[in-house]
């Protein structure tokens, strides 16, 4: 009878340790500006959300025209920009290391990681076209183009093919959906438009795509 009772202290001290535990696993809605809906899981409605909400695993979180949403989800602050829908796919938290799995259906995102000293915090935002990971840095994603403010972010594909963009770099989903490399996207940026009528400007264009792409093999 004894050993019963012990077992079933020990199965409850669990349980609670566990509620614990996944309670703090919530984001939180720091800040917000316009209108900012929430959807959470197993509701058939979104309802407007407010400074000091919390944001669950499956809670999608809805933006408006000019409107924004701050979500602080442990040492990640994700600043959702307006006309945006995403929701937290994953939350979970264990030995001195945290992962973030955004899902972006549409929109921006901005994602600031900055995980405390001694700690790992590994976040993912996935697209319908790409996705980009990281282990602290700062980024923007908007579904098919990745704009990296710090750090590096490996910036994969539906298609496969994984570009690491350092900071100051971007890149995006081209037209064979495959992860542009960060130096051909700069060097596009960077090239004026062909003059309209002009055959020559097609000719132009495609050289520094070719020595960029060779400097890259060099590398």
């Amino acid at each position: 009878m004894k050993k019963v009772t012990i077992i079933s202290i020990v199965l409850c001290a669990v349980q609670l340790f566990c509620a614990a535990l996944v309670f703090g696993q919530n984001g939180v809605i720091r800040e917000l500006t316009g209108t900012v809906e929430l959807k959470r899981a197993g509701q058939a409605a979104f309802v407007p959300a407010k400074a000091g909400d919390t944001v669950a695993r499956d809670t999608i979180v809805s933006t408006g025209f000019k409107s924004t949403a701050l979500i602080a989800v442990g040492s990640t602050v994700l600043t959702v920009r307006p006309l945006t829908r995403l929701s937290l796919a994953e939350i979970s938290t264990s030995a001195g290391s945290e992962t973030i799995n955004v899902s972006l259906q549409t929109g921006r995102v901005r994602v600031d990681v900055e995980p405390p000293a001694g700690t790992r915090t590994n976040a993912t935002v996935r697209g319908p076209s790409a996705t980009a990971s990281v282990r602290g840095t700062s980024f923007e994603f908007d579904t098919r183009e990745v704009r990296v403010l710090k750090g590096i972010v490996a910036f994969k594909s539906r298609k496969g093919g994984t570009m690491l963009v350092g900071a100051g770099s971007s890149s995006k989903v081209n037209e064979s959906e495959k992860a542009s490399d960060p130096l051909v996207t700069a060097a596009a940026e960077l090239m004026p438009p062909p003059p309209a009528g002009s055959d020559s400007g097609a000719v132009n264009e495609s050289a520094p795509s070719a020595a960029v792409f060779n400097l890259v093999l060099d590398y």
